[in-house]
């Protein structure tokens, strides 16, 4: 079965949070999202929105020193990547990323494009670009 493809307009913060919450309600064990845009359309926004969904009551915030951070008080487990510093998937692989990709747990992974070839082809990916008017956001999502 392929993937599906869909443009979903993200008008302003409202919407990202509806579909933020949308999406983790769907979310099941196991679950990656791959986010993939430019510095600043949202990646973090849309996750703080999905752990919100899962019900994690951490403030969250970008991992970027850290490249994961884990966050157990959501119905599941939310593991939320920032590979942005990494040079490519095996340095994602160094440092564990297939041990939480195949756990009970989701995965939301930012600049997932840095580290595609190791990236599960399950994965939902989200592609986000800037819209035409301020606080507006363009979401390719394959899945």
């Amino acid at each position: 079965m392929s993937d599906q493809e869909r443009i979903v307009h993200i008008k302003n913060e409202q919407a990202t949070e509806e579909f933020g919450l949308n999406l983790a309600s769907e979310l099941k064990p196991g679950d990656i999202v791959a986010l993939i845009g430019a510095l600043g359309t949202g990646k973090t926004a849309l996750t703080k929105y999905i752990a919100k969904g899962l019900g994690v009551t951490e403030n969250i915030d970008s991992p970027t020193f850290n490249i994961v951070k884990e966050y157990k008080s959501g119905r599941l487990p939310l593991f939320h990547f920032d590979v942005y510093r990494l040079s490519g998937g095996d340095d994602l692989l160094d440092i564990g990323a297939d041990e939480y990709f195949y756990s009970n747990g989701v995965c939301v992974v930012e600049w997932a494009d840095l580290v595609a070839d190791v990236i599960p082809d399950k994965a939902k990916v989200i592609i986000i670009k800037y819209g035409e008017n301020q606080g507006e956001r363009i979401y390719r999502c394959i899945f």
